[in-house]
């Protein structure tokens, strides 16, 4: 019997009785992180980092969750688990199997370039590596964070020496928190929408700093907003009151800003290639530290990224998860 099988309801451990990730109702679940295409409602137990915890609470209601520190064995019927860094996002993790000698790892969702803020990634080596290749075409290449970092400074003071306001839009957990991590308080102040502001809080309230941010509420007076910067999700800009901000000037934070097309869809005035996901190289550099002699492929560009492994020595195959 194979440690680790794909099925309908997502990745299984027979021995174990559990669940990584689970796209349908399960009785236990393993969750890598608390973004919605990982942390589903209706499990009956979870497992995460402790850093995680507090997050799908905060998304996923009353649950039944439990959780475990990074590098912690936790033996669940002879099967041994532990959860390691993915630098993906705040709590993320790969998460590790092992079972008399035969070692398989799942990265969930994982960036290799350390940005300040997310714990760092760590290589796990195994036998079996189930990768992610979201950004899997050799066109996806990553500045270094501290040249986006800039970019994105030298934007919102130029837009605040024109007297505008400054709108990003990013993800709610992830890259907002990663976007204000970046940002120079010195240029102004950080407004958030309650999208991000309620993720900031369930992360500050578990210790872990944040650079101050104030919640924008439509009563606030617009004019304060002039020279500042607003971290906030893409669907404020279908609000009433964004017009009452005019002039402002919008940016959207995403590796799929690569892409023209992307740009041109999004319309917005200003794009910055930043992902929370490992670009074409890190991807790479991520499978060969594993020393996996195993590659699964999943999520994003399956085929191309597969047929590339196998051509450089791999034993890699597509898997649908």
């Amino acid at each position: 019997m194979s440690l680790i099988k794909f099925t309908n309801k997502g990745i299984y451990c027979p021995r174990a009785e559990v669940y990584i990730d689970p796209l349908k109702k399960v009785d236990r679940a393993l969750i890598t992180h608390g973004h919605s295409d990982h942390a589903r409602r209706g499990h009956k137990r979870y497992l995460c980092t402790h850093a995680s915890k507090p997050i799908l609470r905060h998304r996923l209601g009353k649950i039944d969750c439990d959780s475990i520190e990074y590098h912690e064995s936790l033996n669940i019927n002879g099967v041994n688990f532990s959860f390691h860094p993915s630098g993906h996002i705040i709590g993320s993790a790969q998460i590790r199997a092992e079972y008399k000698g035969e070692i398989w790892v799942v990265s969930g969702d994982y960036k290799v370039a350390a940005d300040g803020f997310t714990e760092p990634f760590e290589p796990v080596k195994c036998h079996h590596f189930i990768t992610e290749s979201t950004f899997g075409l050799p066109i996806y290449k990553w500045d270094d964070p501290a040249i986006t970092a800039n970019q994105l400074n030298e934007w919102w003071a130029l837009n605040q020496a024109n007297n505008k306001v400054s709108i990003i839009l990013a993800y709610a957990l992830g890259k907002a928190q990663r976007i204000i991590h970046d940002l120079d308080p010195s240029i102004g102040s950080i407004y958030t929408d309650s999208a991000v502001e309620g993720i900031n809080s369930v992360i500050r309230n578990h210790g872990i700093p944040i650079k101050a941010t104030t919640l924008f509420t439509p009563d606030i007076n617009k004019k304060s907003l002039v020279g500042n910067i607003m971290v906030a999700t893409p669907s404020i800009m279908n609000a009433d009151w964004v017009d009452q901000l005019i002039p402002y000037d919008t940016a959207a934070a995403s590796g799929w800003m690569m892409l023209n097309n992307t740009r041109k869809r999004r319309n917005v005035d200003q794009a910055f290639v930043i992902s929370d996901h490992a670009d074409w190289k890190g991807l790479l550099s991520a499978i060969q530290a594993t020393e996996a002699e195993n590659v699964y492929v999943t999520h994003g560009y399956t085929d191309f990224f597969t047929k590339y492994l196998r051509e450089s020595g791999w034993n890699a195959r597509v898997v649908t998860t």
